[in-house]
């Protein structure tokens, strides 16, 4: 973005922050004085002449609902801008019926907070608005033509008994790599509550030969800039419009509220923060590679930049941005957590933007796979978190209330090694976890000396599915449920469609390692053995996870989906299924029960 639409976004910004939208009418008895605005700017709408057969060309990425409260969510949508009109208000409404005909509250956006500076997208904080507890159903008119209806749900207030909690649990659905069958099941899915994804939305790359098939001729993505990889603002925007415009997601997104995070591909292939430069650690990226663009630390500044602009944009999340700043860090953070009742607290990480570089193969991505020589993973300056993250992450735990303490966090955060007698030979990758084990223990001692209870931690990237317990020492071998030196346990959701964790593996070794060979060395048997405190591992499927939590025990079901294929005939089966920890039975602290 140039310095001068920067000042300009910047006072727009400022304008419209203050009063995103004005609540101008109402139907609803139920719904507070104080909301209703004597604004009456813009004509309302009537019902009787509202086209609802054109939502699809007025609002081409549909509407999302995320980042609930006890009080509200986040409505979003886009308006085409071949159809924007500077005189003409965004009119949102809420109802209480999947018709639109009980209206709660409508609302309007001023003509000049819908612009190309925000690439015509817009969100609508409803905090404080809403009931706790409750299905809404909402949707946004544009020049008398309605979007879709959307469906949202806001969480049960702090201090309220909440029975059950049911979440989808999804991560890495590379878009030229496959079809999304996996969101037609979750969508039709009435028993979920919220979708929790943990990254990976997009990917920068359209066809990054060691790891994208490109066999998918629909699928395919053109950049503006017509690089293999995103470059800039419009690189970004341009692929987050092309991935919300696919059946499947964008039926998703209007049917259940999100919670979500980034992992690298929202930006950048394993990136990192390079604190010596104060600029983005993108390894894989042209920018660093590439002797035309020099590693150049403001290139590499402003692509972070850029790539936090466009997940701000096109997510339905309450993330903290700060126009006027022109450093990532200051920019936008998107660390937050949820509460869910009594009964859960969800903290979503942000692994990507603070941590330090790997302490091996920064430059060479084989060198971040089985490091051979690596010891820097045990230094005591290297964090997966930053300083203030792991603060705020710290202050939650040990003063949550819920039975339940969650992480939604991107990397694997158990070790993952070949070994001998318990003792590490070999890591798989010290871009997770494994490379930053000084903190990794750091946070274990935490969540043991402040007794956090019930503490799970929710994973993807390494797209296979992994139920495993988390320890303090992975040295030490898990004896019985009384043992301290188990904190919680870790549950790894599959991909959606990205090269599955053998394909990937095969296509770094493939003149090394056959496949025969990578079956047998990643055999959940052989994983296993190297690494006890795993359970369960499962590197071949591609789907989705479910995780329920009661007040007693919680219930982790893995399905299978395929990406081959989308539209009907399209199957799912379970592929894993931890039920009331039969296999994981020391978790909940007020059970007696004893590892089998």
């Amino acid at each position: 973005m140039s310095a001068l639409n920067r000042r300009k976004f910047i006072g727009l910004m400022s304008a419209g922050l203050a009063s995103p939208y004005i609540i101008s009418s109402t139907q609803a008895k139920t719904l507070q004085p104080n909301l209703v605005s004597n604004n009456n700017d813009y004509p309302l709408p009537d019902n009787s002449l509202i086209n609802i057969d054109s939502a699809n060309e007025i609002f081409p990425q549909s509407v999302a609902s995320g980042d609930p409260t006890d009080s509200g969510v986040i409505l979003w949508t886009r308006v085409n801008p071949v159809k924007y009109s500077e005189y003409e208000p965004l009119i949102f409404q809420v109802c209480l019926d999947n018709r639109c005909e009980s209206l709660y509250l409508q609302g309007e956006v001023h003509p000049e907070q819908l612009s190309s500076l925000l690439d015509y997208t817009v969100k609508i904080d409803l905090d404080g608005q809403l009931e706790p507890n409750r299905t809404y159903y909402y949707r946004f008119i544009y020049k008398n033509t309605s979007s879709k209806i959307g469906r949202c749900r806001t969480t049960s207030s702090n201090h309220s008994t909440l029975k059950s909690l049911k979440i989808a649990v999804l991560t890495c659905q590379d878009f030229t790599n496959g079809y999304y069958g996996v969101y037609d099941f979750i969508a039709k899915d009435s028993s979920i509550d919220f979708v929790v994804h943990l990254g990976d939305f997009v990917y920068e790359s359209t066809g990054d030969k060691s790891f994208q098939a490109n066999k998918y001729d629909d699928r395919k993505i053109k950049l503006p800039s017509e690089s293999g990889y995103a470059s800039n603002l419009d690189d970004y925007r341009h692929i987050y419009r092309r991935y919300r415009q696919d059946e499947y997601l964008t039926t998703c997104l209007e049917s259940h509220t999100w919670i979500m995070t980034t992992d690298d591909h929202e930006t950048a292939n394993d990136c990192y923060w390079d604190y010596a430069r104060d600029t983005l650690g993108a390894p894989d990226h042209p920018y660093t590679k590439d002797s035309e663009f020099g590693n150049d630390e403001d290139l590499l500044r402003s692509l972070k930049l850029s790539a936090q602009q466009a997940w701000f944009e096109y997510t339905p999340t309450r993330a903290a941005l700060t126009y006027d700043k022109t450093h990532p860090h200051h920019f936008l953070r998107i660390y937050r957590h949820f509460t869910f009742g009594d009964l859960v607290t969800i903290n979503m990480l942000d692994t990507r933007t603070y941590r330090t570089a790997p302490p091996c193969g920064d430059r060479r991505v084989f060198e971040r796979y089985f490091p051979i020589g690596c010891t820097d993973q045990y230094d005591a300056e290297n964090s997966m978190l930053g300083y203030q993250q792991k603060e705020w992450l710290f202050n939650n735990l040990s003063s949550s209330k819920t039975v339940w303490n969650v992480l939604g966090n991107q990397t694997y955060m158990g070790r993952l090694a070949a070994t001998l007698l318990g003792q590490e030979l070999a890591l798989l990758t010290v871009d997770s976890w494994d490379g930053f084990q000084y903190e990794r223990r750091q946070l274990a001692e935490f969540i043991r000396n402040y007794n956090v209870d019930n503490f799970v931690v929710l994973t993807g990237d390494l797209h296979c599915n992994i139920s495993s317990y988390l320890k303090v020492d992975y040295e030490k071998s898990l004896n019985t449920g009384l043992d301290n030196n188990l904190v919680g346990v870790e549950f790894m959701t599959p991909s959606v469609t990205s090269t599955t964790f053998l394909d990937g593996i095969e296509q770094h070794l493939k003149y090394k390692v056959k496949k025969p060979e990578l079956l047998r060395l990643f055999s959940e048997g052989a994983v296993r053995i190297n690494n006890p405190h795993i359970k369960t591992f499962n590197a071949n499927d591609h789907g989705y996870a479910t995780l329920e939590f009661f007040h007693d025990h919680c219930e982790w079901v893995v399905y299978g989906v395929s990406k081959e294929t989308s539209g009907h005939g399209l199957t799912k089966r379970p592929i894993s299924h931890v039920h009331k920890y039969t296999e994981l039975p020391w978790l909940f602290k007020k059970s007696t029960r004893n590892i089998n």
